[in-house]
């Protein structure tokens, strides 16, 4: 994301971006900037060029490129840490129009919420829309250290424009080479819509759960103020783990290959949590 964001400011030249409410883009100087969650952001990251706006807000949209000379926008087709919160297929439409019309990048963070995790390669591809810029990591290597963006052909590629310590390492090229090759050959994409749909349709049986959302292996479940031991139990009495959003979502994001019968284990752990 930082690499992204930078290209989109060499690109136009300018420099103010809007983000989002709730969106996490990273820890580094301008992606923590672009991150809503103050507590890390250090004063020396601190920038008046983020604009956060409510998410799915097509009016406060239209009102920050009216007032701003926009460079990027960046958002993630589904927030995560912020709690699976997903982006409609119409915003995405809309931020993909206002960018065309003002000469601004459209930056896909699919850090999390990419690389098939949804049933699709992206999760804005919903939208039916081609962003600008994608972002890639975390299961780009299936847990080895890579990442990478992806970039519209209207951006000219320079030598030494970018860059990073260990950018390029051949065996992480290797591993995400692998990855690719394991997504497609065994079909984790039609896996992960397939087993995301049967875990959503059971989720939202379950007596106890305020809400669940998401969409392919990317769910959150929303309990109860007075269920917020379940998350802890499901690890130390079920051995399974779950990520977590403020202020008690349960963060699901299992491997693209897990089946139902690995789903059932999970759905039986959670009812009998329910239950007590």
């Amino acid at each position: 994301n930082e690499n992204a964001l930078k290209l989109a400011s060499f690109y136009n030249g300018t420099k103010k971006i809007i983000a989002f409410k709730k969106a996490f883009h990273g820890r580094t100087s301008l992606a923590v900037a672009a991150t809503d969650n103050p507590a890390i952001v250090a004063p020396v990251n601190e920038t008046d060029n983020v604009l956060f706006l409510p998410f799915n807000d097509a009016f406060a949209l239209r009102g920050a490129f009216n007032n701003h000379t926009i460079s990027s926008v960046i958002i993630e087709g589904i927030q995560g840490v912020g709690g699976i919160n997903e982006a409609t297929p119409e915003f995405l439409q809309t931020i993909r129009s206002l960018c065309d019309e003002h000469n601004a990048v459209f930056i896909a963070d699919s850090v999390q919420c990419g690389y098939g995790r949804t049933g699709q390669f992206y999760s804005h591809d919903i939208a039916g829309v081609n962003a600008d810029i994608y972002t890639m990591a975390k299961g780009m290597g299936n847990g080895f250290p890579i990442a990478g963006i992806s970039i519209a052909p209207k951006f000219a590629a320079k030598h030494f424009m970018l860059g990073t310590t260990f950018g390029g390492n051949h065996l992480a090229c290797a591993a995400a080479l692998a990855v690719l090759e394991e997504i497609e050959e065994k079909e984790l994409m039609k896996n992960a819509k397939e087993t995301g749909d049967y875990l959503l349709s059971e989720l939202k049986k379950i007596p106890g759960i305020t809400e669940v959302r998401g969409r392919g292996l990317m769910i959150g479940i929303e309990l109860p103020e007075d269920k917020k031991e379940v998350k802890k139990n499901l690890l130390t009495k079920h051995k399974i783990f779950t990520g977590e959003a403020k202020p008690n979502v349960i963060r699901l994001l299992p491997a693209l290959n897990i089946g139902k019968p690995e789903a059932d284990r999970f759905l039986n752990a959670l009812r009998e949590e329910l239950k007590g």
